[in-house]
């Protein structure tokens, strides 16, 4: 990739308001790619829940979270944009976050202003720390990123803890402090975005997540808006594990997967998306000697 993940992104908000689903492996990737979406997303809630079965609560560490968007950005030449919850400390920790996510090759990294033991955004219980310490944290990011194009996103969790207006308040500090685009999380209504949007004067994430505080707003509704990003942080696993769900208890009622052959990816699309053809080509390139393989 000549260009780098973060201008990549940058250009392509540029050009329209996009969705982007989480990718909740590296096959997800390639797959989000193939059907053409522009970007993806690594959710923190289903790297806590996929991965390591725990809640959305940062026990995760950075080295799992840099492993995890390195497999990622590996499989896939889609930008991604990293849920990285707190930074995992304060400004100084923060610094090293933003190393070492920037070195997995991502395009993105979204920071929040919850206090720890963090919650996932659409639960109760949720604590802030101030405005002035998430603004610290937002001038290490900004300094300790090589690139500029590395897009920062500020993360505020205030409407569900204090109120609209100081999310708002919020969001305006964090631009000041060196935010790039900002994620406003659990709107409550319609009118909440449409709100936040015309007082906030960059480019915006919109959290669709299923089963929340915030209305499904689709696409259009969202670009109409002024959102640059619809979010489906945790879509596709859900999907994927209700019908996991679903064929766990076909085999165990029937005895055979046979009547559900026709709801899985064939042995032959795993192939095609794995590009395995290619590495069968090298194998024999590399058994018969050849240099340069």
């Amino acid at each position: 990739m000549t260009t780098s993940p973060g201008r990549l992104l940058r250009d392509t908000i540029a050009e329209g308001t996009i969705q982007v689903p989480g990718a909740t492996s590296a096959l997800v990737a390639r797959l989000i790619e193939q059907a053409g979406y522009e970007a993806m997303y690594l959710s923190g809630a289903s790297l806590s829940s996929n991965i390591l079965a725990v809640p959305d609560v940062g026990l995760f560490t950075l080295t799992e979270l840099v492993q995890q968007a390195t497999y990622l950005t590996r499989s896939s030449n889609l930008p991604l944009i990293v849920d990285a919850d707190t930074g995992f400390g304060e400004a100084m920790n923060v610094e090293r976050t933003v190393i070492e996510l920037e070195a997995a090759g991502v395009a993105a990294i979204q920071l929040e202003d919850q206090q720890l033991p963090k919650r996932c955004g659409h639960l109760g219980g949720k604590s802030l720390i101030e405005p002035a310490a998430f603004c610290a944290k937002l001038r290490a990011a900004a300094t300790a990123r090589l690139n500029p194009d590395l897009i920062l996103i500020g993360r505020t969790d205030a409407r569900g803890v204090t109120s609209l207006d100081d999310a708002i308040d919020r969001a305006k500090q964090y631009l000041d402090a060196g935010a790039d685009w900002i994620f406003p999380e659990a709107l409550a209504s319609k009118a909440e975005f449409e709100r936040f949007a015309k007082e906030i004067k960059a480019p915006l994430l919109a959290n669709m997540t299923e089963f929340g505080k915030s209305p499904l707003l689709s696409l259009q509704e969202l670009s109409d808006l002024g959102y640059a990003v619809a979010l489906y942080p945790v879509t596709l696993q859900r999907v994927a594990m209700k019908a996991i769900e679903a064929s766990l208890a076909v085999i165990a009622a029937e005895g055979s997967q046979e009547s559900i052959l026709d709801l899985m990816q064939t042995r032959e699309e795993l192939y095609e998306l794995l590009d395995y053809a290619v590495y069968e080509e090298r194998d024999k390139s590399l058994a018969a000697g050849e240099r340069g393989a």
